[in-house]
């Protein structure tokens, strides 16, 4: 009996291989693929959401645009097309959450190095002060990658109306007048077609991981 069980021990062992193989392989086939959503304006909490496009259920994408990077250059819409990226508002004399949210900013651009099809876009508040070569200076001693990552100055009304209509992430209402002014620690993920596909908190470093994972979702989207 002893002898019979040794001579077919070896078939055994690689029937129990191949029976784990094959289950794995009708897991992953049957396991559900994730997916982000696509934010709408009715579905992100109301008072990020400007109240003439707050019951908007579908459609929603990102504004066209027209500013200007640190290099003086023109960036529109058209330098984003068929790209990923990631969008957030700051200030270059902030003092208190844009040095953080720069920090996570830099970080990422160190994981994004590889993706010829995902880019940065940091959106100045303070376009007045935030002059190009104010901007350069900036990037310069932030480690700036000019290929991945635009901080843009331009018309404060223009950047002010992106962030309440367009990228839903500032608590506050405002025209974009001398007077207003806003601070948002949001960074957005959004897809080459536009859309919002995630929120995240540009101070925690378990958003930046959560980001990271939903760029490797979203990336998986197009294979």
């Amino acid at each position: 009996m002893l002898r019979f069980f040794s001579k077919f021990k070896y078939l055994g062992i690689t029937l129990l291989v191949l029976s784990a193989i094959i289950i794995t392989l009708f897991y992953n086939a049957l396991k559900p693929k994730e997916m982000l959503p696509i934010y709408q304006p009715s579905m992100v909490k109301a008072a990020l959401v400007d109240s003439t496009i707050r019951y908007v259920k579908k459609y929603h994408t990102i504004a066209d645009f027209k500013l200007i990077n640190q290099n003086g250059d023109t960036i529109t819409q058209e330098d984003y097309k068929n790209k990923i990226y990631i969008a957030d508002f700051f200030f270059t004399t902030c003092p208190s959450i844009c040095p953080i949210m720069t920090d996570n900013m830099v970080d990422i651009q160190k994981e994004i190095m590889p993706y010829d099809d995902v880019m940065l876009l940091s959106h100045s508040v303070t376009p007045k002060i935030d002059s190009v070569p104010q901007l350069k200076k900036y990037a310069l001693e932030k480690g700036v990658n000019d290929k991945k990552w635009n901080l843009v100055t331009g018309d404060k009304k223009q950047i002010y109306e992106l962030a309440r209509k367009s990228y839903l992430a500032v608590l506050n209402d405002g025209d974009g007048g001398p007077y207003d002014m806003i601070h948002t620690e949001n960074f957005i993920l959004v897809d080459k077609k536009r859309r919002i596909r995630g929120f995240y908190d540009g101070t925690k470093d378990e958003d930046m991981d959560k980001l990271m994972h939903d760029l490797e979702v979203l990336k998986a989207e197009d294979k």
